[in-house]
């Protein structure tokens, strides 16, 4: 049995099971979906490697390849839309090895009787989000479904970028004794999307983070820090990314409550909507994985930049044979974070 088959206590149903919601959740059971389907079949090293993107060496260096499916609800959102989404969910992903991303290819399935003027709106998003992180959206494809048969407009991103000599950024390269970053308060997207799927009004507005992250790793890169993992906390959150990076790793991980950034306004919306933000997607947020020696270094420069203001040190790598996060409770207690089990928020990102 392959290590990825490990992981699960059961295997897919192959021939009777059905695709639910949890499979798109981006927790234990994408992951297990993962493994046992499309890893089976697809099986390559690079593939195999369970990163959100791929690295392979071309005659211009080492390049990289990342794509990312959007069927977000609703398409417009307090802080962007699905179109902006669609460009800074893949520019993260590439640029998340150290790349920087260089072009986009977009798909668009669309239903029929979609609003042009709604249509109009996203393309031009797209573009201002583009042109803002200097990639430029080279191709594409549209498709257009039945009345009935879709829901509005679903939008796949594909990004390649180049990744600069000497840097080597993967999800199994933690090592005990490194220190976790977060570049910022956890939850604000999927709080964003829910309060207005909810149409919850809260005293402080909560706007999405989504951003492009490309500039604050280049400022990373550039700051010679020994960085040996970078993920964005997306689907599952802060504590399904921390998990995913400690099984990639085979390390446990520790992180302490009272660091980890929440806004009060997520977290009194959390509350109030029995959601935990550990789980919440963000979009505009990263985990750093770095060098102890280097962590004061690594967390000045995240601050320095205007979407690292509230960046914080976390937790820490320690060795572990299980791969478990635990984390320390504000009250002094000891929990396991783990994946995700279900889905918290569908149709998030």
């Amino acid at each position: 049995m392959s290590q990825a088959l490990k992981r699960f206590n059961t295997t897919l149903d192959i021939v009777d099971g059905v695709v639910d919601l949890s499979h798109g959740s981006g927790g234990r059971a994408s992951a297990q979906l993962i493994a046992q389907c499309f890893t089976q079949h697809f099986e390559n090293p690079m593939l195999s490697a369970g990163n959100d993107f791929a690295t392979f060496t071309t005659t211009a260096g080492r390049m990289v390849m990342a794509t990312d499916c959007h069927v977000i609800s609703p398409l417009f959102f307090p802080g962007g839309d699905i179109g902006s989404l669609a460009v800074h969910g893949t520019i993260n992903d590439v640029c998340m090895s150290g790349a920087t991303p260089w072009y986009l290819a977009a798909g668009f399935i669309l239903e029929e009787g979609f609003p042009l003027r709604d249509l109009d709106q996203i393309a031009a998003s797209m573009a201002r989000a583009a042109r803002k992180a200097g990639v430029t959206i080279v191709t594409g494809d549209t498709k257009v479904v039945e009345k009935g048969k879709g829901d509005g407009a679903f939008i796949t991103t594909t990004g390649v970028g180049l990744i600069p000599p000497g840097i080597h950024i993967s999800g199994e390269l933690a090592q005990p004794g490194d220190v976790v970053i977060v570049s910022g308060s956890i939850g604000d997207h999927g709080v964003a999307i829910m309060s207005q799927r909810e149409n919850l009004q809260f005293e402080t507005p909560i706007v999405s983070d989504s951003a492009a992250l490309h500039e604050m790793v280049a400022s990373l890169l550039h700051s010679r820090a020994s960085i040996h993992c970078l993920r964005d906390p997306t689907r599952g959150g802060l504590a399904t990314t921390l998990n995913e990076l400690a099984q990639q790793s085979q390390v446990g991980i520790k992180i302490h409550e009272s660091q980890i950034p929440v806004k009060p306004g997520v977290a009194a919306a959390c509350e109030l909507l029995g959601l935990d933000p550990l789980y919440v997607a963000n979009e505009g947020k990263l985990v750093c994985i770095c060098a102890a020696s280097d962590a004061k270094k690594v967390l000045d420069v995240i601050r320095a930049h205007p979407l690292g203001q509230e960046a914080e040190i976390i937790g820490s790598v320690v060795e572990d044979a299980h791969y478990f996060v635990h984390m320390e409770t504000q009250f002094g207690g000891q929990r396991i974070v783990d994946w995700l089990a279900g889905e918290q928020l569908p149709r998030i990102c």
